[in-house]
């Protein structure tokens, strides 16, 4: 028996707007906290040798050097991470010494990097995830020219579009909370993991959207309502057993991976996920949406 999956569009639609626009609202009153790759600025990674003092010890302690925010992220036991403003390398060494007062530390990393260079690098992770976006739905629009019909090519590369759009929002409004809470930052792991979702999401609204172009050509044009759910039925195993087995790792990496992979891991959990609701509740039953749309009109 197969599931009749666009009857409940609407709970799907409804869904949908909540999400993103709950993400949207995130990003414009919370924002996006950027790492240093993108902002500029010092990032010391120290490894206390006895106890860890606390964070507003150590945050007290360099107050006499004005480094402006400080951000302090505990790793690990006895690991920390120090993020503030641009400083030479003088300035750098008397922070340490400061730092070793309170208790003995070894300092595994310092990374410096100028505002100019960060803000080219924003720049361009802007610019690629713009053009990922277009060139995802340029290909889909081409990959599917031959099947006007009853839903026109280009319809499915807008529909999909729509979809990526949802699966990038999801995870940056999660950041844009986690940021205000827990001064999560936007580093460039996480636009990796972006980028990521990008290919994986696109994969699998293709893989659906070339079952229907094939159910089309085989039973004809028929009820264009029942073939997108007959297609949806034939793949929702492949693409739940897809997601499913991509997720087991991820959910791993994000409690045992440590510090370096926890974010990037659970940028890919959330994108993933809403890519897995985008590709199957979202772009095949607005293809059918579209087309009564279209008929209504006529």
């Amino acid at each position: 028996m197969n599931f009749n999956f666009t009857k409940y569009s609407t709970i799907y639609y409804i869904l949908f707007l909540i999400l993103t626009i709950g993400s949207i609202v995130c990003l414009a009153v919370f924002g996006l906290k950027f790492g240093i790759e993108f902002t500029g600025g010092s990032n010391m990674q120290l490894l206390f040798l006895e106890q860890r003092p606390a964070n507003d010890q150590i945050a007290k302690q360099l107050e006499e050097f004005k480094l402006g925010d400080i951000v302090l992220q505990p790793t690990g036991e006895k690991g920390l991470i120090v993020k503030f403003r641009g400083v030479n390398e003088q300035e750098h060494q008397n922070i340490l010494s400061k730092i070793n007062e309170l208790s003995k530390v070894e300092e595994k990393g310092f990374q410096f990097i100028g505002p100019s260079v960060g803000q080219e690098l924003k720049n361009k992770t802007q610019i690629s995830i713009l053009v990922a976006l277009l060139a995802i739905t340029i290909y889909i629009a081409f990959a599917f020219r031959k099947v006007t019909r009853p839903v026109s090519s280009w319809k499915y590369g807008i529909t999909s579009l729509i979809a990526l759009f949802h699966d990038i929002l999801i995870p940056l409004g999660v950041f844009a909370v986690l940021g205000k809470i827990y001064n999560i930052e936007i580093t460039i792991p996480i636009i990796a993991a972006l980028l990521t979702v990008l290919g994986f999401s696109v994969h699998d609204t293709i893989v659906i959207f070339d079952r229907i172009r094939e159910n089309i050509l085989r039973r004809g044009m028929g009820q264009f309502e029942e073939t997108v759910n007959f297609s949806l039925n034939q793949t929702i195993g492949r693409s739940l057993s897809t997601v499913f087995s991509t997720l087991l790792p991820l959910i791993a990496l994000f409690f045992f991976g440590g510090e370096t992979l926890k974010y990037f891991s659970l940028a890919l959990i959330i994108g993933i996920t809403s890519g897995a609701y985008s590709s199957i509740f979202i772009a095949s039953p607005l293809l059918v949406s579209w087309k009564k749309w279209d008929e209504k009109r006529v």
